[in-house]
């Protein structure tokens, strides 16, 4: 038995071969036409595994444009893929902090990975993926380099909830001389306080996975870990894990 998944995110686009084990990952950038990422993926994901089109025999889709494949057999709430496949990777998870392009989720999750509640932020970009690329932009720094301006600087409060004033706050910080790594620090520690506002609107474990591509950075992890009082295990590709849930949940089938 072969599966597919597919997770069609805002700004990525990722595709995951299964068969009990991990065959192929493969992850593309989304851009301005989610059906053409999405088969891409899949066609990278299909050559990466050695296998054809045809040997597959479930092929499940999720994040925001899984209504754009005709291809899919089924279709499946990235809620539930990021907990299934948090599960398959760390078996002993019993929560799910996501972190995507444009919202956050916690998720609790039981024995069997299934999703138990959850709380999600989709009303406002602040504490996403998008809103770090925005602040970023605005301290003229990487998304990599906003990470390591973080370390060690002590966080200068930024008190806007909305990714909009939040940007504002930030250009009046830059004007005043503030400095840019404690900007960007207390940029995380906004993000954490986020994080944590939702977690605790779900029953939060200590046995906590971090997936999303966001989880790629460090100092976020951190910011977050210390925020909830937790330790959290990292994948080695976090923004594949919705992606992995979804073909977990098509071999299943």
């Amino acid at each position: 038995m072969v599966a597919a998944g597919i997770d069609i995110g805002s700004t990525g686009t990722k595709a995951v071969i299964f068969d009990g084990e991990i065959r192929a990952s493969v992850v593309v950038p989304t851009g301005w036409d989610p059906k053409a990422a999405g088969l891409e993926a899949y066609r990278q994901a299909l050559e990466c595994a050695g296998i054809e089109a045809d040997e597959v025999q479930s092929i499940v889709g999720t994040g925001y444009g899984r209504v754009s494949l005709p291809i899919f057999d089924r279709k499946v709430t990235e809620i539930t893929c990021h907990a299934r496949g948090a599960h398959f990777l760390y078996p002993e998870t019993r929560s799910v902090i996501d972190i995507g392009g444009q919202d956050s989720k916690v998720i609790s999750v039981d024995a069997q990975g299934r999703v138990a509640e959850f709380a999600m932020n989709d009303k406002c970009a602040a504490g996403t993926g998008r809103f770090l690329q925005v602040m970023a932009g605005v301290l003229d720094v990487s998304l990599e380099q906003l990470g390591q301006l973080a370390v060690g600087a002590t966080p200068v409060p930024i008190s806007s909830m909305c990714a909009v004033f939040a940007e504002s706050e930030v250009i009046g910080l830059l004007a005043r001389g503030t400095d840019k790594g404690s900007i960007a620090a207390g940029i995380f520690h906004s993000i954490a306080g986020r994080i944590q506002g939702l977690a605790g609107k779900v029953s939060l474990s200590h046995r906590v996975t971090f997936s999303g591509g966001v989880a790629l950075n460090r100092e976020l992890c951190r910011a977050i870990g210390t925020s909830l009082g937790v330790d959290m295990c990292v994948p080695q590709a976090p923004q594949m894990v919705g992606a992995l849930g979804a073909a977990i949940l098509g071999y299943e089938a």
